[in-house]
């Protein structure tokens, strides 16, 4: 055990040494109770440790009774505690107490470009597990977001790597610090659904390491992450689940994990394989790691020091984290005033305002009647599609938190204008793409007409946007654009509220709306935090995580024509939908995704191209001012400091995302024409100016070196921008690094 230890630490040493700010301070909290776990690893059988590798529920694993260590309980859900289901199926145990607090989605966490935030938000994802008798939290959910399109865009972050991996060091520590173990998922590059079950990712590995693999590192190396999911997929011919360079070779070796990794549920392929290449605990059966894996051991094939291995890092989070006792979990209620105050606290931050001429904030010394249309006023977002939801005791939506907030000073009425795809729809087969109900729409535009403003309530739900399975497009659902136009002929004074998890296409509500907002699927409090923001009581804030593009062609795995992938057979549905239907998940054809672009991902495209978009990355206005000025870059022992003035000019109190990019365009590689190296969000009263320092890390200054497969600095000139945007940034100033 000396010689292991040893030998981890000279990992963590040469790691720091490349990227000296990367290094976390060691040992990991894993490594506390290494003697006790050598002791309880000698008193165990072998088919007490083979129990310990596979699913006993269908969301725990097996644990030693007799020498009382508890099983491991898994809370589904990046975004809230899902509801306690049978042991076998997924069908619900029906219980009284399990519901919990919808938190903003992933997309929405994102645009609030803040790490104190996503801390709260981590520990309050952890408050309520642990009152549900959870031990780890599948989630966060940090893998980059490659096309709009994806099924769960909206669980994922952003784009870019740096504010996908701060956020993600946020969260894993804010739940960490509260004594629930994360799982960073899904390890690695599962950045569709279609086909996410037997898809091949090709890719470069410097393009893997700084782009894809990015925000994992940073979870794992500064936060100290305890828990890994690998994903379905296969990375350069191997599936996620026995990839023996993904799990040993980046993961343990380099960045030094000491803890656990789990399958995505029904994603192991292998016994021999999966359990030397690093794979802990098959879910949420025992199909290739029960029965099977005691029969290769006793036949040779496998080592019990290796099971040993994999034993001994379940019992490292087993240890580390106190269990919660059966008649203790799920006694008290969840979804408590202090969680959903950082819900709200989370979705105020999270809404993006895209335009706005002179509408907002509303004035209601003008306006004393609203129309408020659209079915996503009222629609609400904690279930619906496959996967993960929440069981919540409360969400307010968008058309109660207007009641709720203008109460007798506005008239408001509602009109649905269209009908929803829904789960019902689905199982006729329809399309989200319907076409626009006359009736729903005459019904619209006449409240319109009475109306001395008009709020559109349009965009996705979560059946468009679903684990599983991608969108087709990103065109509004159910004839929304016709209805939009027909609303602004009634009433020019129209207000467009997008309600989505991910980018669509608002090229006809763009022209047609004086003011476009985005407010996401965001959480239980998601309708108050709107409502205070159109009325003005909270200056909107929001960052855009991602780019919102023109059109689907122009997305880079669209362009380069690397997605989507087609296939023979058609009817070789989804992995995690098999499992759940008692399926094989087996399949015979093999599809390539090859990332064609490379790290040329969202902005970074763009950029490069000089192609225009809807709106880019970083983007969102105020209902203030802000004026950037006297820029000066200091060089640190861990980088260099980006100083500069922000002034709040107007006379309304709010918060700004400012955002510092680095340009190397006589780099001797190959790099984007500029990337995101560092962001902060600042509160300022009306009319008050600060000095804001903002540091930049030497690590993410690194690029990934493959021949020597470590992060390198490269030294010479760099230009520093300093903005509010991808495509706003008033400061610049040239600098050098050595």
């Amino acid at each position: 055990m000396k010689r292991q230890l040893l030998n981890y630490a000279a990992v963590v040493i040469l790691s720091a040494s490349v990227t000296t700010s990367q290094a976390q301070t060691y040992p990991s909290r894993l490594l506390q109770n290494e003697p006790q776990i050598e002791s309880i690893i000698k008193s165990m059988t072998l088919e007490e440790k083979i129990n310990m590798l596979h699913g006993k529920n269908m969301f725990s694993s097996a644990g030693i009774p007799r020498l009382g260590i508890a099983d491991v309980e898994y809370a589904d859900g990046p975004f809230g505690i899902r509801e306690e289901m049978e042991p076998h199926s997924w069908n619900s145990a029906n219980l009284t107490t399990d519901s919990a607090t919808f938190f903003p989605t992933g997309s929405a966490l994102a645009a609030t470009w803040s790490t104190e935030w996503a801390y709260a938000y981590g520990k309050g994802m952890s408050r309520e597990a642990r009152l549900r008798g959870k031990d780890m939290i599948l989630g966060p959910a940090i893998n980059i977001q490659r096309i709009p399109t994806g099924g769960r865009t909206y669980e994922y972050l952003s784009e870019d790597p740096l504010l996908s991996g701060m956020l993600a060091v946020a969260y894993t520590r804010g739940s960490q610090d509260d004594g629930t173990a994360v799982c960073l998922k899904h390890y690695a590059l599962n950045n569709q659904e279609d086909y996410r079950g037997f898809v091949d990712v090709r890719i470069s590995d410097r393009a893997m390491h700084e782009i894809y693999l990015r925000p994992f590192e940073m979870a794992v190396r500064e936060a100290d992450a305890w828990g890994v999911m690998a994903a379905y997929n296969k990375v350069n011919g191997r599936w996620c689940s026995e990839n023996e360079h993904l799990l040993t070779t980046v993961l343990r070796q380099q960045w030094g994990f000491p803890g656990m990794v789990i399958s995505d549920w029904g994603g192991v392929h292998s016994t021999v394989d999966a359990v030397t290449a690093g794979m802990n605990v098959e879910m949420p059966g025992s199909r290739f790691m029960g029965q099977a894996l005691l029969d290769s051991v006793k036949a040779g094939k496998v080592s019990e020091a290796v099971i040993d291995q994999r034993v001994r890092e379940i019992l490292r989070v087993r240890l580390t984290v106190k269990p919660v006792a059966k008649e203790v979990a799920n006694s008290l209620p969840v979804g408590n005033p202090e969680e959903m105050a950082t819900a709200l606290e989370v979705a105020r931050r999270s809404i993006v305002l895209l335009k706005n001429e002179a509408l907002l904030p509303i004035d209601l010394k003008r306006v004393k009647r609203i129309a408020v249309i659209g079915e996503n006023a009222v629609t609400k977002m904690a279930l619906g599609g496959v996967g993960a939801g929440v069981k919540t005791r409360c969400e307010i939506t968008p058309l109660e938190g207007l009641q709720t907030l203008l109460g007798n000073s506005v008239s408001i009425t509602y009109a649905p204008g269209y009908k929803s795809f829904d789960r019902e729809s689905r199982n006729k087969r329809m399309i989200p793409q319907q076409p626009a109900d006359r009736q729903l729409m005459a019904e619209a535009v006449e409240a319109a007409k009475k109306a001395d403003l008009v709020i559109f309530f349009a965009g996705d739900n979560r059946e468009v946007e679903t684990e599983g399975s991608d969108r087709k497009s990103i065109m509004l659902p159910s004839g929304q654009d016709e209805l939009a136009t027909a609303l602004a002929k009634a009433n020019q004074r129209l207000v467009t509220v997008i309600v989505s998890g991910g980018p669509v296409d608002i090229s006809t509500v763009n022209k047609v709306s004086g003011a476009l907002l985005a407010s996401w699927f965001n959480g239980s409090m998601g309708g108050k935090a709107l409502a205070e923001v159109l009325t003005g009581k909270v200056s909107p804030s929001g960052k855009l995580p991602m780019t919102w593009p023109n059109r689907l062609e122009d997305v880079p795995a669209y362009t380069t024509g690397t997605y989507p992938q087609h296939i023979d057979n058609n009817n070789q549905g989804d992995i995690f939908v098999d499992i759940t239907r008692n399926r094989s998940n087996d399949r015979r054809q093999q599809l390539i995704a090859n990332y064609a672009e490379e790290s040329l991902v969202g902005y970074r495209w763009y950029d490069r191209k000089q192609a225009p978009v809807a709106y880019p990355f970083g983007f969102g206005l105020s209902y203030a001012q802000f004026v950037y000025s006297n820029l000066e870059v200091q060089p640190t022992s861990e980088g260099f400091d980006v100083k500069f003035d922000l002034a709040n000019t107007s006379a309304v109190d709010a918060e700004e995302v400012a955002q510092v990019y680095v340009s190397r365009p006589s780099s001797k590689i190959e790099r984007p024409v500029k990337e995101l190296k560092g962001f902060q969000r600042i509160a300022l009263k009306a009319g008050e100016r600060r000095t804001v320092t903002i540091p930049v890390r030497r690590a993410d200054l690194c690029h990934w070196d493959e021949s020597s497969q470590s992060w390198m600095l490269e030294s010479g000139a760099m230009t520093v921008l300093v903005g509010g945007s991808s495509d706003s940034l008033p400061l610049n100033k040239d600098t050098a690094i050595f």
